[in-house]
């Protein structure tokens, strides 16, 4: 009689665990990220996180090249292949909302954001010295960047404040290596490249050519903020790339890690510590690291944060939004 209770009370157990549903899913162990070109900052940056943070969390981030900001937002939200992904604060929160252009395609708003990495600029290149103004481009057979890359969005906000569209020029879409290469060929006469400055792929051109950056004069620079106020004014020092013997004024944008809105809540509170606990490791790997800092990470962010990284940056004493 005991072994039959025993027995009877071993179902009712194993009947009871059952009946509470579902397990909780088991934390990934592998992780997808998605950058930008091989020559961009995106790349660089994200290949150091993902090499350093992947043995300190036990969870493998693979990092790949991609198209850059749109393609990244699109291949997390549509197609499912990226969990991870650095994007422009100003496209992500384009897509985030269905606005500009994501107006017609609809809003992609299954991420969340995990925290801003650094400024990235937008650099006008040139290695013909007779371009001395965004005006000048108007005619020219200009490199805006991949298709839906972050950079295509920019180009066509600073052209747009000097009165052109993309059909005032020959627009060209190549990621920053190729367009260097086309620089270098003459086979175009300009490019945007929206990335840390300095940029790899510029850095290479000034090897062999001298580099001619063009800078945002100030009235068009004061409208161009008024109208897009998502950039913030910046000056690229003289001498930040080879043969540049002047300072050359621009805009920036946010420069930020995304990630997939259900990965796992301790991931991404491990991801996010990890970098802002490590900046000093990670500085010495690539040196847009050392702008890392909890204020820029959280500050001007319109998308909601990650919970888990909500909770590292309130450990911290930062408060930042998350979804309902």
């Amino acid at each position: 009689m005991k072994k039959l209770l025993a027995l009877i009370l071993a179902l009712c157990m194993v009947f009871a665990l059952c009946a509470c549903g579902k397990a909780a899913p088991a934390a990934p162990t592998t992780l997808t990220m998605g950058t930008g070109g091989e020559s961009g900052t995106y790349y660089a940056v994200g290949s150091v996180l993902g090499n350093y943070i992947s043995p300190k969390i036990g969870v493998t981030i693979n990092v790949v090249a991609s198209g850059g900001s749109a393609k990244n937002l699109t291949g997390m939200c549509v197609d499912k292949i990226y969990d991870l992904a650095t994007v422009q604060s100003d496209v992500m929160t384009f897509a985030f909302n269905g606005t500009n252009s994501f107006a017609e395609t609809g809003k992609l708003d299954s991420f969340r954001v995990l925290c801003g990495l650094y400024a990235e600029t937008v650099q006008i290149v040139s290695v013909d010295p007779s371009i001395k103004s965004v005006a000048d481009l108007k005619g020219k057979t200009v490199c805006v960047g991949d298709v839906g890359s972050g950079t295509a969005f920019s180009a066509v906000d600073i052209l747009g404040i000097y009165g052109m569209t993309i059909d005032d020029i020959t627009p060209v879409y190549q990621s920053f290596g190729a367009s260097t290469e086309s620089l270098r060929d003459g086979k175009i006469d300009a490019a945007f490249t929206t990335a840390g400055a300095p940029t790899p792929s510029i850095v290479d051109l000034a090897t062999t050519n001298t580099v001619n950056l063009i800078s945002i004069d100030d009235d068009h620079l004061a409208k161009l903020l008024d109208a897009c106020p998502w950039y913030a004014a910046y000056t690229i020092p003289a001498g930040t790339y080879k043969g540049q013997d002047a300072d050359a004024v621009t805009v920036t944008v946010k420069a930020t890690l995304i990630c997939r809105a259900d990965l796992d809540d301790d991931v991404a509170y491990k991801i996010v510590s990890t970098i802002f606990n490590n900046t000093g490791d990670l500085a010495a790997q690539n040196a847009k690291c050392a702008e890392f800092s909890l204020e820029f990470a959280t500050e001007g962010i319109a998308v909601p944060f990650a919970a888990g990284a909500a909770k590292f940056f309130s450990e911290n004493g930062i408060t930042v939004a998350t979804a309902p």
